[in-house]
């Protein structure tokens, strides 16, 4: 299927005239016009959106960004963006991801960006994974035929990459389509705590004893044997003073009540048994590799223990795809999450707040919860392998822990990582990944049991 027959009925019966580009399969648009060798600045494409009025296709530059606001004013219409479900539907006879830019086809109104009109030439997807379509200014006028037309992208976005937008301006767009959810009561008033330096053990511990069930898991946590203290613990407090520490009973609380704030499946590659099975592995690993690296234990911990909560505001958001991108993993291991979920919801269909990746969902989450810069950059960076810049070291370890923990099947892909790079930005040795993994092959079945307390 070199061009989707529906697509190619529609050129055809217009005389309307075209190139056709064949590029290697490829698992989303993104990598599809990496593939190609042109330059992303010739691309155009579609985002699909929808309001009780039915749906609107937005044609704009690929590597730009509609925004809700400017379409509004055109139209007069609150739209919002389609699921790949719905996409599906009507674009029967097109790969996933590689909707055509050209909604008459599809008996499909168009809105199309102004600067579009200004193309001399574009390329475009034709509904198939392995070819593209190049078109010259007359032939895409005539396939755009009557659309309306409009300013409808960001400032600015059309002439970098996509992935340059800002936390800042990728929240603010996330805000106006999403209701995000606030930081649970017992999260906020424990980050309020530890921002205290004057702060007790006995504060601490009050706190917790509000919440039985917490109080239930610390307690389980501080008589593992993770610790292996050999008297009784009898109060949290305790647990505190003589186990645990102050920061670490801090953090997994914090852990703890935050996750409340979402509800989201327990099974799965992505649910929540195995969202605490490797956020628990990784706060390990980072807070062992901080030692060995000159960083702060406790904040290198809690950067591994939330790093992947953008994955829980993807299923608290959108439940239904969350389940198809659960199932996704399940079928494509060897599959990049990056690939998956454009695949669900569609390359730029979610107008580029989804397809930016969970790890940037999750950090702008973490930023309006005002939690620590460098958990925020984990979080954010994490999925970026050549990420330099502010907390780097922490994201290195966190990318690092992620990457030993594939070696033993924890976490949420599984295509080989550069662990000599990894291992060298961070001042590290073969010897010490060896050590790591001794350590965690130490208290495995540990870490799989206070996961299951906590994911139940």
């Amino acid at each position: 299927m070199p061009i989707a027959p529906r697509l190619e009925r529609f050129l055809s019966l217009r005389g309307i005239a075209f190139r056709e580009l064949v590029v290697p399969s490829a698992s989303s648009l993104d990598a599809a016009v990496s593939a190609s060798g042109r330059s992303p600045n010739e691309f155009v494409r579609a985002s699909m959106l929808i309001d009780i009025n039915g749906p609107l296709m937005v044609v704009h530059g690929f590597i730009s960004s509609i925004d809700p606001e400017l379409i509004h004013r055109v139209t007069g219409r609150r739209l919002q963006p389609l699921t790949a479900r719905q996409s599906s539907r009507l674009f029967l006879d097109c790969d996933p991801g590689f909707i055509p830019p050209v909604g008459a086809a599809y008996d499909v109104p168009v809105l199309v960006d102004d600067d579009v009109r200004h193309y001399s030439r574009v390329v475009m997807a034709c509904g198939d994974d392995s070819t593209l379509l190049e078109m010259d200014r007359t032939s895409l006028t005539r396939a755009l035929g009557d659309a309306m037309a409009g300013h409808v992208v960001i400032r600015g976005q059309n002439n970098g990459e996509r992935d340059s937008l800002t936390l800042e301006e990728v929240a603010d767009q996330l805000q106006k389509l999403y209701r995000l959810p606030p930081m649970p009561a017992l999260a906020l008033r424990i980050l309020r705590l530890t921002s205290n330096t004057d702060a007790s053990a006995k504060e601490l511990a009050d706190l917790i004893e509000f919440d039985p069930s917490m109080t239930a898991q610390i307690m389980r946590y501080a008589g593992s044997a993770l610790f292996n203290y050999p008297g009784q613990i009898n109060s949290v407090q305790e647990a505190v003073t003589r186990v645990l520490g102050f920061d670490r009973v801090a953090h997994i609380a914090l852990g703890i009540a935050s996750v409340r704030a979402f509800e989201i499946p327990r099974k799965g590659m992505l649910g929540m048994d195995e969202f605490w099975r490797h956020s628990l592995y990784c706060a390990f690993l980072c807070q062992r590799m901080a030692s060995r690296c000159g960083e702060d234990k406790g904040l290198a911990y809690l950067c591994g223990l939330l790093h992947n909560f953008g994955l829980l505001l993807i299923g608290h958001l959108f439940p239904a795809e969350f389940d198809e991108l659960n199932e996704l993993r399940e079928s494509n291991p060897e599959a990049s999450m990056h690939s998956l979920e454009q695949q669900v919801f569609g390359a730029g269909d979610q107008r580029q707040l989804l397809a930016v990746g969970h790890g940037a969902i999750g950090g702008i989450l973490h930023r309006l919860w005002q939690l620590p810069d460098p958990v925020i950059k984990s979080a954010g960076m994490h999925q970026h392998p050549d990420y330099h810049g502010d907390h780097e070291q922490y994201v290195l370890m966190v990318q690092l822990a992620n990457a030993l923990l594939k070696e033993r099947q924890i976490g949420d892909e599984f295509n080989p990582d550069d662990l000599p790079a990894l291992t060298s930005a961070l001042d590290l040795e073969e010897q010490d990944l060896d050590t790591f993994r001794d350590e965690v092959e130490r208290v495995s079945a540990d870490l799989d049991a206070l996961a299951r307390s906590l994911s139940s």
